[in-house]
């Protein structure tokens, strides 16, 4: 945008300096032209008379030696012909049978008046011929012809031009230093406005200064201060609301449990099921409670680290892999899914993650696999680190059901649960805390289909600059 509006201030204070400064140089040019023919035919009408004294008296002596120190202070030609266009004079080189001369000798004869000179620029160079006749308009009894150099009108010209063209081309300056000033004064507050959006939308509070700018942007300025106090303040107090509410039920959730265990023996035959149903929701209520709490303290680390708070030591992501695989043995048995260990490798890997958080992480994804892969299923773990993007990739493999593409445009919604016969029923909140928790390290989870069948989780984590 400072680009475009640069170029249309540029480009207007141009065109205005341009129409000011063309009109001024041909006016110069033609005010010296017209100096030039004023002072020329002043020359040629004394010539004019003194040929007439000539002709009356049939002495040319006065006239040739006027002539001559004309030429000589001027440098110019004059020529002077009688009625039968007979040369009475010729100095400075200017002959009277030049067909030039002889065409205007004439038409002067004539009483034809002479063309108008052409405009002199700086590069005219070709002499200007001025011509009257000797005698009265019914008795020409002669035609004195002088040939003017523009040499020095040219030149006067030229310096005129170029004072003309300094005072353009400061003014251009001018105009361009004005329109730079006027284009950050305008787009200055628009600027720090598109940082405060940045920031608001990176959930942390941003104050836009409210003091520069035209009168239209500084109260947007002070609008979209009041707005991001509203908006990080309304974000934070839903945080709060979720994370107060999931840890203000734990104690109520803790006693219910106490009293649902204590009556376990005292159930008879008829109530036995009834009461497993009953267990069974308190411990997803339970689980939904500790998800909440998750993703509350997911969303709290996000603002931290958005506002630029990156003190969590970072993880090695096969040592934290094994650790799990190992954890996630014993489940993976019991459910019949096979889980061999990734395969070796010998350089450590560091990624902008904290083990707590990588390792809940892949709980969330082995938590999954496991559950829904089925028996018999494969679920196969890896990793691979790109120095030259400077990412790290996690890949979380099974041979399972997979998911649908409608599902799997659902599946990092928060409590979205497939729809299954068998399947377990979660809390819809697994991936959806950890997509948040990799997009707040500035990474991205990705799920994709298998082939044949089955699902691909892929994690990529920034590494850690060494």
């Amino acid at each position: 945008m400072r680009a475009r509006l640069l170029v249309v201030l540029v480009a207007f204070a141009l065109a205005a300096v341009a129409a000011f400064a063309l009109p001024l140089l041909s006016a110069t040019a033609e005010q010296r032209t017209q100096q030039l023919v004023i002072a020329r035919n002043a020359d040629v009408d004394r010539f004019a008379v003194l040929a007439q004294q000539a002709v009356a008296s049939s002495d040319s002596a006065a006239l040739a030696e006027e002539a001559k120190r004309y030429a000589q202070v001027y440098g110019e030609s004059v020529v002077v012909v009688d009625a039968r266009q007979i040369p009475l004079v010729q100095v400075g080189g200017l002959s009277a049978g030049e067909p030039g001369v002889r065409a205007l000798v004439d038409a002067t004869m004539r009483n034809q008046p002479s063309p108008p000179p052409e405009t002199v620029r700086p590069w005219s160079d070709a002499p200007v011929l001025f011509a009257r006749p000797i005698g009265t308009a019914t008795r020409v009894s002669g035609v004195v012809v002088l040939r003017a150099s523009v040499a020095a009108a040219a030149r006067d010209v030229a310096g005129r031009w170029a004072v003309v063209a300094a005072g353009a081309l400061l003014a251009g300056m001018v105009f361009v230093l004005v329109a730079m000033l006027l284009a950050r004064w305008v787009l200055r507050p628009l600027h720090e406005l598109e940082g405060g959006v940045a920031a608001v939308t990176a959930g942390h509070r941003a104050q836009v200064p409210a003091r520069g700018g035209p009168k239209e942007l500084r109260s947007l300025a002070t609008s979209f201060n009041r707005m991001s106090d509203a908006v990080v303040e309304a974000a934070e107090q839903q945080r709060r609301l979720v994370a107060d509410a999931s840890h203000q039920l734990r104690n109520p959730m803790a006693a219910l449990r106490l009293r649902v265990d204590s009556l376990a023996e005292r159930v008879d035959a008829c109530g036995q099921r009834a009461y497993r149903a009953t267990v069974t929701e308190v411990e997803r209520l339970e689980a939904l409670l500790d998800g909440l709490l998750a993703l509350a303290v997911a969303d709290s680390t996000a603002t931290r680290l958005a506002v630029g708070d990156h003190g969590d030591e970072p993880s090695d992501v096969a040592s934290v892999l094994a650790e799990r695989l190992d954890a996630w043995g014993a489940a993976a048995e019991r459910a019949g899914v096979r889980l061999p260990p990734p395969a070796e490798h010998t350089e450590p890997v560091l990624v902008r993650c904290p083990e707590s958080e990588l390792a809940q992480i892949l709980d969330v994804l082995l938590d999954n696999a496991v559950a829904y892969a089925g028996e018999g299923a494969r679920v196969r773990c890896d990793w691979a680190a790109d120095h030259a993007a400077g990412i790290a990739r996690i890949v979380v493999e099974d041979d399972g059901p997979g998911l649908s593409a409608a599902e799997l445009a659902r599946a990092t919604e928060r409590f979205w649960r497939a729809e299954r016969d068998g399947a377990p029923r979660g809390t819809g909140l697994g991936l959806a805390i950890a997509q948040r928790q990799i997009g707040a390290r500035g990474g991205t989870l990705e799920l994709r289909a298998a082939e044949p069948h089955g699902l691909i989780v892929r994690i990529e984590l920034p590494l850690e600059e060494r």
